[in-house]
C-alpha cells in the first residue's frame, strides 16, 4: 500500500453511529482506530460503509466482516497501539484487508485477560479458513501488519 493515495482519516475523530459512509468509502482506506474493544464494531460499520459504495458482492460480506473484526480484535487482544486499519483492492477479484498495530504485547490485554480459555483463540483460524492468503509482516520499531486477502469473486 506504500506509495498509493489514501483516504485517511482517524476513527477516534468520528463518532462512527455519526459517521456518514461517504466520509470512509474510497479505497484504499486508511483508518486509525481506537485501542479498544468497541473499534471492532466501528471496523464491520466502516468496511461495510465502503463495500456498498464500491459495489462489492452482498454476498462477500459476511466474509470481509469476519476477517475484519478477528484482524482488528487480534491487534486490541494481542498488540499495542497504534491500530491502524487498511482496505485496498489491489486487483478486481482481490480485497487485502491489513491491520497495523505496536507489536505484541507482553501480557493480554483488557477485557481478553478476563477470558477463559474456550472463549479465544480461533481467529486466526478462521481467517485461514476464510482469506485466500494471510500473513504478518514485521515493521521497523516492532510494529507487525496483519494481513489477509479475500477472493472477490462470487
Amino acid at each position: 500500500m506504500a506509495g498509493t493515495p489514501t483516504a485517511c482519516s482517524s476513527y477516534r475523530q468520528h463518532n462512527h453511529a455519526s459517521a456518514t459512509a461517504t466520509e470512509y468509502t474510497a479505497l484504499p482506506l486508511t483508518l486509525a482506530l481506537p485501542h479498544r474493544p468497541q473499534a471492532v464494531s466501528g471496523a464491520r460499520h466502516l468496511t461495510r460503509a465502503a463495500m456498498i459504495a464500491q459495489d462489492f458482492a452482498e454476498d462477500l460480506e459476511d466474509t470481509v466482516l469476519l476477517v475484519v473484526s478477528e484482524l482488528v480484535t487480534n491487534a486490541i487482544a494481542h498488540a499495542s497501539p497504534p491500530l491502524v486499519l487498511h482496505l485496498d483492492q489491489p486487483t478486481d477479484d482481490t480485497l487485502r484487508i491489513a491491520v497495523d498495530d505496536g507489536g505484541a504485547t507482553p501480557h493480554p490485554n483488557g477485557w481478553h485477560a478476563s477470558c477463559t480459555e474456550d472463549e479465544h483463540g480461533r481467529g486466526i483460524s478462521l481467517i485461514a479458513a476464510l482469506a485466500e492468503q494471510h500473513g504478518a509482516i514485521q515493521r521497523p520499531g516492532g510494529h507487525t501488519t496483519h494481513w489477509a486477502t479475500v477472493n472477490m469473486q462470487t
